[in-house]
């Protein structure tokens, strides 16, 4: 099987130990290794497939926690740096009732915004057939011409380009320059994951088959929606599923999004799924895909941070057969 590499930030979430209540409320806080990429090739990697990452860490204990989760999950972390030039990002995290998040971002810098193109070498992309990214560190920092070679040299591989735009306007002086950095990397993605309050705000369109249509006039093969409490859809040029909800307890949201698209891209990866495939997948097997991640998801949610799960885990929970 063949490897998911991801390119992004590496952080440390602390995720409250209260629920219902603001950010400046939170008195105790429980540590969680996170950052969004980290997160979907830990779930491929969990899953039975293979993950790389990536991304640079401070010199610093968090750092080191960190590369210590990858590795416990999996994770090849050969190409994650560590500097001295900053610290490893934090981010503190405060759950409402329905566990949906509010967060406090501190990496001004972070050690991760230090990751320069110069680092990124072609033996990163070694057997790997998809390359994912987020939005969080294209930020005007070297990490974001970082990105732009690691896309260059997964496509000279032919490899497919995955983009969660992940959207976190705290991190951005304005919520136009985060459209403005998501918009300018869009070009480049053949599988683009949105969450329905992100759809209006990434392509400019309401509705998820004019997205769809929008998408697919530059490079973009398949979307991906995923939508909370009204399930999940995926649009191909040819062919379209829809998965209704899961019903599963909801502890936390964090990592629910990457779940899906980890446990998404682990599917495409298992069944030998190409670039040139993607046009093809009939609407049955987008829904078994879509059935699989839903459910995937709601194990994650249903505890406290990004846990994922692992194949054994999950198929107890939900047996496939």
């Amino acid at each position: 099987m063949r490897r998911v590499a991801a390119i992004g930030e590496l952080l440390i979430d602390f995720v409250p130990q209260q629920k219902g209540c603001a950010l400046r409320e939170v008195t105790h806080f429980e540590r969680v290794a996170g950052g969004a990429p980290a997160n979907v090739v830990t779930a491929v990697s969990r899953l039975g497939g293979s993950g790389v990452m990536i991304s640079q860490v401070g010199e610093d204990a968090f750092g080191e926690h960190i590369l210590d989760v990858l590795r416990i999950n999996g994770v090849d972390t050969h190409f994650v740096f560590q500097t001295k030039r900053a610290n490893t990002g934090l981010a503190f995290v405060s759950l409402d009732a329905t566990g949906n998040r509010e967060f406090s971002f501190f990496r001004n810098p972070s050690a991760d915004l230090f990751l320069s193109p110069e680092q990124i070498t072609p033996e990163m992309m070694a057997d790997c057939s998809i390359l994912h990214f987020c939005s969080v560190d294209l930020v005007d920092w070297p990490v974001k011409e970082a990105h732009r070679r690691a896309i260059e040299l997964a496509k000279q591989k032919h490899m497919m380009i995955s983009f969660d735009p992940n959207v976190r306007l705290p991190l951005w002086n304005s919520p136009a320059e985060c459209r403005e950095a998501i918009r300018e990397f869009l070009p480049y993605a053949n599988i683009v994951k949105l969450s329905d309050d992100e759809l209006e705000f990434v392509t400019g369109c309401r509705n998820e088959q004019e997205a769809a249509r929008q998408l697919f006039e530059g490079e973009c093969r398949m979307l991906l929606v995923t939508k909370g409490g009204d399930g999940s859809a995926v649009y191909t040029r040819n062919a379209e599923a829809q998965y209704g909800v899961v019903d599963a307890p909801v502890v936390d949201t964090t990592g629910a999004g990457d779940s899906f698209a980890g446990s998404f891209l682990f599917q495409l990866v298992r069944d030998k799924v190409e670039l040139e495939d993607l046009d093809t997948l009939t609407g049955e097997t987008l829904k078994k895909y879509l059935e699989f991640s839903a459910k995937y998801a709601a194990m994650t949610v249903s505890h406290k941070g990004a846990v994922m799960a692992s194949m054994e885990e999950f198929e107890r929970t939900y047996p496939f057969g």
